[in-house]
């Protein structure tokens, strides 16, 4: 049997499209590497957010090409430019958009017998989440994700996700925890759930959104230590979700709420909710003591002022925020941000995001200075034959947020929940003691 290698591009939700795929194909019989240069047949999991995570993709698709691989290209690309790619890439050997990953094994049979070109990708794609299979997980550690629902019946003006995964579409519940018991039964001490937007989980299926039962049932798991949400949307924290963070032991005191403008004219020119969400956070802080907040912004939108680039800014210096990232502005065809005008220079979008970042590295270290001599709960992630570790805090996601670097004599394994002294700081990371 053929040895398959798989390059993924993108963030955690195609990380899981691609471990599906992996999953299918070791059901199957197929072995699989994760260096290409051991398979003569490599799936390529693309991702076409923006236009920077389009040429990665793209890079990647060449080096393979001029490697003389066979290659399958998959995932947001093919979803995106359908019956274009096919132009621009005749190489490649076959093509599966966003709803067609669970037939990865019978396109990689009609490739190597027939000889044939295949192309599978859906006018109207509709997600939807193989339970039949078994993820096969590329990177294994303390946390891991869960993927709980996929598409987006939202339409942000700069967003090309429902084009790309169709409506919104939950998981059902049970086959979400029996995945969590699954996950922790393999030593997973943290689970991440993530979605387009997880705060709309369960109305498709439920009739009303269904996060805060989903916490209530996940947080009876017994030998699970923590479950952490991401992707909220800012108009579905309601205090009864708040109220189920706050009271459910299991569940980190960690709010991911992206706002990405606060300005009136800019959220309604991209088509999010016009909220005053200084009041939002706010209630967040009085709902949820001690919670940390983690949001992202765009800069550079079209249309963007001065004055609504200064009310961004004085948000940011006044609130507050814990973990903040900041965006440009990528134009993306099919989208409502596409033809507006003005259009802001490039220039102008890396000085804003600068200027953004400069002010949160202020912000983050008066955060974190904060900690200095407290105790705080941390997730061992590696440990070091010198005695350090590197974890992070229950305040702090995975991939996106700071590390914390613990000295300790007392033996300590990864996924380990332990409590760390703090004892130094800086703009990101802490440093600890236990």
């Amino acid at each position: 049997m053929r040895e398959i290698a798989l390059i993924n591009h993108g963030c955690a939700k195609n990380l899981i499209d691609s471990e599906l795929m992996l999953g299918k194909l070791a059901q199957n019989g197929y072995k699989i590497t994760l260096d290409e240069t051991k398979a003569d047949i490599v799936i390529i999991n693309t991702c076409s957010f923006i236009h920077d995570a389009e040429k990665e993709s793209v890079a990647s698709i060449f080096d393979m090409i001029n490697a003389g691989k066979k290659i399958i290209i998959t995932g947001c690309l093919p979803q995106k430019y359908k019956e274009k790619l096919k132009e621009l890439i005749p190489e490649a050997c076959a093509f599966l958009g966003t709803s067609e990953i669970d037939k990865i094994v019978d396109v990689i049979k009609k490739i190597t017998k027939n000889k044939t070109k295949e192309y599978l990708v859906s006018e109207n794609p509709h997600y939807n989440y193989p339970e039949d299979i078994m993820r096969q997980q590329i990177t294994m550690g303390a946390s891991s994700y869960i993927k709980i629902a996929d598409g987006c019946s939202f339409n942000c003006g700069y967003c090309i996700i429902p084009q790309l995964r169709g409506p919104y579409k939950s998981r059902k519940m049970e086959n979400i925890i029996a995945e969590a018991k699954s996950l922790t039964a393999k030593g997973i001490s943290e689970i991440v759930l993530i979605a387009q937007d997880t705060t709309s989980y369960g109305k498709d299926i439920y009739g009303k959104p269904y996060l805060a039962e989903l916490l209530t049932e996940l947080n009876k798991i017994e030998d699970l230590n923590w479950i952490r949400i991401m992707y909220t949307y800012p108009s579905l924290l309601t205090d009864e979700l708040l109220c189920a963070v706050n009271k459910l032991d299991k569940v980190v005191k960690y709010i991911d709420v992206p706002l990405q403008h606060v300005s009136k004219n800019m959220l309604e020119l991209m088509n999010r909710p016009v909220m005053d969400y200084k009041k939002l956070i706010k209630k967040i802080r009085k709902l949820i003591p001690n919670v940390a907040i983690r949001t992202t912004f765009i800069v550079g939108y079209p249309g963007e002022t001065q004055q609504d680039f200064k009310e961004l800014y004085d948000f940011i210096k006044e609130m507050k925020i814990d973990r903040l990232g900041v965006f440009e502005f990528s134009k993306e065809k099919n989208t409502k941000a596409y033809k507006l005008k003005p259009q802001i220079s490039a220039k102008i979008k890396k000085q804003r995001k600068n200027i953004l970042m400069k002010l949160q590295q202020e912000v983050s270290k008066s955060v974190n200075l904060k900690l200095i001599n407290k105790k705080i709960e941390c997730i061992v992630e590696t440990v070091n034959d010198d005695g350090t570790a590197t974890g992070r805090t229950c305040k702090d996601a995975p991939e996106v947020d700071g590390l914390i670097y613990i000295q300790t004599t007392t033996p300590i394994t990864p996924g380990d929940i332990v409590t760390a002294k703090v004892i130094g700081a800086d703009e990101y990371d802490l440093y600890a003691v236990i």
